[in-house]
């Protein structure tokens, strides 16, 4: 059982600073994933819990204890890196026990953490294998098993499945999931560039950008009620569609102008003062769908669709300056390349955000964790 506290971590190289003082506490137990674009600090702060890096400022504790200066080894972690990094000349058993053999545990122990281990990653046919004769996922799989047997208080994962190809990620990723499923009193943080991962994964996510956090929250929470516009397009795919809006009438119940005069009300709360402001106006692809009547959000010509299957993605010419309006509709409805199509979403699935990129704050429903 380990809880983590980060207060007011700061990580700088010389006058570069990378991380801008993170405030996190993680409950013990809990599946928490780190997502961001490329440098904005994910792994440096999975590092710096490890002990991998030494933070520049802050506090972090482990279980209650302070461990600014408390070695690697000696954090109760056990992390897993994007690569395998198996020794080649040694059998998986070997590979998962050899730290165990290190530490001097016996082995009648090493035999028992290491069958365990197996059973539970589905590896205990393999255990007189070498790497070489086994798959990308399986030596993913060897190295999960090698932080599993030290028995740790906190797994760290840095983007243990970028190595692999799709149909080995989704499965490995299932692996992991079953992994968490089995160790409900472990602690477990994991960094990835994949927001399919996080949302999957995830008890909470927590989205980074240039060193700060900009949210924290449970995957559909993120989803259904983003904090501001980084993280309304960071999370979905595709991105939101964000458009340029004014208020027409504040309160309780918000009244948005948007393309071509179009007026929508949306249950989002905006003081008295944001009436006549500009605003985002905000709605996700997968939430628009073909209006029949002359109740629609959006209006265009149909400038290109890509099929994917069971979706496809059309994008609509509405007269933006800068790109089209995606939506995201049925593989079975049929769109045509050129014609013109309405469009129209829920008003529960509309978004506003202020000049600052705040989000204004919606009437809330129940969101499932």
């Amino acid at each position: 059982m380990a809880d983590l506290t980060l207060r007011d971590v700061k990580k700088s190289y010389g006058n570069l600073n990378i991380l801008h003082g993170i405030d996190l506490d993680i409950k013990s137990g809990e599946f928490i994933v780190f997502v961001g674009p490329s440098g904005c600090g994910k792994s440096t702060l999975l590092r710096s819990i490890a002990g991998l890096e030494e933070i520049t400022g802050g506090t972090l504790e482990i279980a209650g204890e302070k461990v600014n200066d408390v070695p690697p080894s000696k954090r109760g972690i056990a992390m897993v890196f994007q690569s395998y990094a198996l020794y080649p000349h040694m059998t998986v058993y070997d590979n998962m026990a050899f730290g165990m053999k290190i530490a001097k545990e016996s082995k009648a122990e090493i035999d028992k953490r290491v069958r365990a281990a197996a059973e539970i990653l589905q590896l205990t046919k393999y255990l007189d294998r070498l790497p070489k004769a086994m798959s990308g996922g399986q030596r993913q799989r060897v190295a999960i098993g090698r932080a599993i047997v030290r028995n740790p208080k906190v797994f760290l994962f840095d983007e243990p499945l970028s190595n692999l190809d799709a149909a080995l990620r989704v499965a490995t990723r299932i692996e992991i999931a079953k992994l968490k499923e089995s160790m409900p009193e472990t602690t477990m943080i994991y960094v990835t560039h994949d927001q399919v991962e996080a949302m999957t994964l995830a008890d909470r996510i927590v989205v980074l950008k240039d060193g700060r956090i900009e949210q924290v929250g449970t995957p559909m929470e993120l989803y259904k009620h983003p904090g501001n516009l980084f993280v309304a397009q960071f999370i979905g795919s595709p991105a939101m569609n964000i458009l340029p809006a004014t208020i027409e009438r504040a309160g309780e119940t918000s009244l948005v102008s948007h393309l071509a005069g179009r007026k929508s009300p949306v249950p989002v709360a905006t003081p008295s003062d944001a009436q006549g402001k500009a605003v985002s106006f905000g709605v996700r692809p997968e939430d628009l769908y073909v209006a029949t009547g002359d109740d629609f959000l959006f209006e265009g010509m149909v400038d290109y669709v890509e099929q994917l299957g069971e979706v496809q993605l059309v994008y609509v010419d509405i007269g933006r300056p800068d790109q089209p309006l995606t939506a995201k509709l049925p593989g079975n409805v049929e769109i045509k390349r050129g014609t013109v199509i309405r469009l129209a979403a829920s008003a529960d699935d509309l978004h506003i955000f202020g000049g600052d990129g705040r989000s204004y704050a919606r009437r809330r429903t129940a969101v499932a964790a």
